[in-house]
């Protein structure tokens, strides 16, 4: 997204009526002419079990990519970073702190119930209750609506919330300060309402078939763990006319040798990843069904920082630097992936942020300056640093950990144990804080460096590595509140010299999205954040 339209979009309600009217909704656009298939129906591979549907009980993209087709915000994403009203049609600001948001007439929940401004503020109360303890319970914190940060801290009730219903149909937000990504952030998946009756009722139960009940293009049919989840149309969605899929399944498969198998003998129809080992070989093949696109996304190892030795910044900067990530990017994986010297990216919302001078050091000198580091913090030949490196279960994963501890037993002498968990039982873990370092990923919230730094700043729900530095959280402040891209780029440039001294978590690399996509899928254009919508698809007559 250009910054000076994004700039506009906080300024100017008409900047936002105008692209709306310039590039239509969100939906599937059928060129003239295509004949579409009889049956119109979507599998595809998820990677993983959801740990739930609940928006406000999950974190990461195994269940955004569900909850996206299910549920509904006040407002979307273009792939051309442009913003789009979707529950909301209209909305207006006042000094960038104080936005009044306008419901869609006749919106209604999947069991033709109203969905009204009350459910917003209710969900987003649910949010950020310590109560609910969801991953996400600082994100209102982070976009600086009124008192967020004091709820989620356990020390204001969750009704004084800054958002409140003015009437059915009308939404007030309030924030302490203007916050630049506001908008962008506004199109999470955490902040989707849900609906208060149903999630009354039945508890964390309301998730099951036959409880469900969701806002968007589908909702839930089956879910039957550890083989699918299905999602069938809403007749009830705002939007319907323009959706032309009717079922869409998502499949929990983590292993990529039986995803590509699948999709080889026709069962799935659009694959998760395409295997490192399988790339070459399929882009040779099968080039027209190979897709590979830019992700705002970067794979790292975070560190325990209040478990020794990784309390110790010299430790975590030393396997920083003895990490040959050229070789990991290129080699190991091989499908345009960029070695990773800052946790957000080089290139993110209009900004271009520098590595850490080391990383331009020869690969000889790095070694050097980590072993001396080892050396200071106690480690040696006599006394080695051994610790384990936990993964959740991935061919991908474990290729590159043992490629890592390959790295760090030739330049240092360290030893990583591996171990891996399934995606969910390893989410526990990292919460939990029993782990020494684990492998993460952070796919962007938004385009914007803050949605990667937040995850480090004092307190935040999504801080597993439970780093603080003042400093580092005083420059997101003074990001936030900047108003225009070179102050912005300026702070968020003081935050990643922080965490490249610091290295609460070691940046490996820059994703691209790779997937293989069966020809007559129409409709296939993932987002910068690497999602894409069903509803926005359709089947071709083959």
């Amino acid at each position: 997204m250009k910054t000076n339209n994004h700039i506009t979009f906080i300024k100017s309600f008409v900047a936002v009526s105008l692209a709306c009217a310039i590039s239509g909704a969100w939906a599937a656009n059928v060129p003239a002419g295509t004949e579409l298939a009889a049956t119109q129906e979507l599998v595809r591979n998820n990677g993983s079990e959801p740990a739930s549907l609940d928006p406000h009980k999950v974190e990461s993209s195994v269940e955004s990519a569900i909850i996206s087709d299910f549920f509904e915000g006040l407002v979307a994403v273009r792939n051309d970073g442009s913003i789009e009203p979707r529950l909301a049609e209209k909305w207006e600001e006042k000094d960038s702190t104080v936005w009044t948001f306008h419901l869609r007439p006749g919106i209604k929940w999947s069991n033709g119930e109203p969905i009204t401004a009350q459910d917003v503020v209710w969900s987003w109360q649910r949010l950020v209750d310590p109560k609910t303890v969801s991953p996400y319970g600082t994100y209102l914190g982070n976009m600086h609506l009124e008192n967020a940060a004091d709820i989620a801290n356990g020390k204001k009730s969750p009704d004084t919330l800054g958002v409140k219903a003015l009437d059915d149909s009308t939404l007030q937000i309030t924030l302490t300060q203007p916050t630049a990504a506001f908008l962008s952030m506004l199109a999470h998946t955490s902040l989707v309402p849900v609906d208060k009756t149903v999630v009354e009722k039945y508890g964390d139960k309301w998730t099951q078939p036959g409880n469900f009940v969701s806002s968007g293009a589908y909702t839930l049919s089956q879910w039957v763990v550890n083989e699918k989840v299905v999602g069938v149309r809403n007749k009830q969605y705002w939007d319907d006319s323009h959706t032309v899929i009717n079922k869409v399944t998502y499949l929990p498969i983590a292993s990529e040798t039986a995803d590509i198998n699948r999709y080889k003998a026709g069962e799935i129809d659009i694959v998760l990843t395409v295997p490192q080992t399988l790339y070459a070989a399929l882009k040779k093949s099968i080039p027209d069904q190979v897709h590979v696109t830019p992700k705002l996304a970067t794979y790292y190892y975070e560190f325990n920082t209040t478990k020794p030795p990784f309390n110790d910044a010299r430790v975590r900067r030393a396997l920083n630097m003895g990490l040959d990530k050229d070789i990991i990017a290129e080699k190991v994986l091989g499908q345009g992936q960029l070695p990773a010297w800052v946790i957000s990216q080089r290139k993110i919302g209009g900004v271009e942020l520098k590595s850490p001078d080391y990383a331009s050091w020869s690969h000889e000198k790095r070694i050097a300056e980590a072993k001396k580091l080892l050396e200071e913090a106690g480690f040696n030949a006599a006394h080695p640093l051994s610790f384990n490196l936990l993964y959740n279960t991935s061919e991908s994963h474990q290729r590159i950990a043992i490629a890592a501890s390959s790295m760090w037993k030739k330049n240092l002498g360290v030893e990583a144990k591996l171990q891996n968990q399934e995606w969910k039982t390893m989410l526990d873990t990292m919460h939990s804080g029993n782990f020494d370092a684990v492998r993460y990923a952070w796919v962007a919230d938004y385009d914007d460096a803050s949605t990667f730094l937040n995850n480090f700043r004092t307190g935040d729900s999504e801080n597993t590595t439970k780093y603080s530095n003042a400093d580092f959280d005083q420059a997101l402040k003074n990001a936030a509140k900047a108003d225009n891209v070179v102050e912005r780029g300026k702070f968020y440039q003081q935050a990643e010299d922080k965490l490249g001294e610091d290295v609460p978590a070691i940046p490996v690399y820059h994703y691209v999205s790779a997937q293989l996509v069966k020809p007559f899928v129409g409709g296939y254009a993932p987002n910068n954040l690497a999602f894409y919508y069903t509803k926005d698809m359709y089947i071709k007559k083959h």
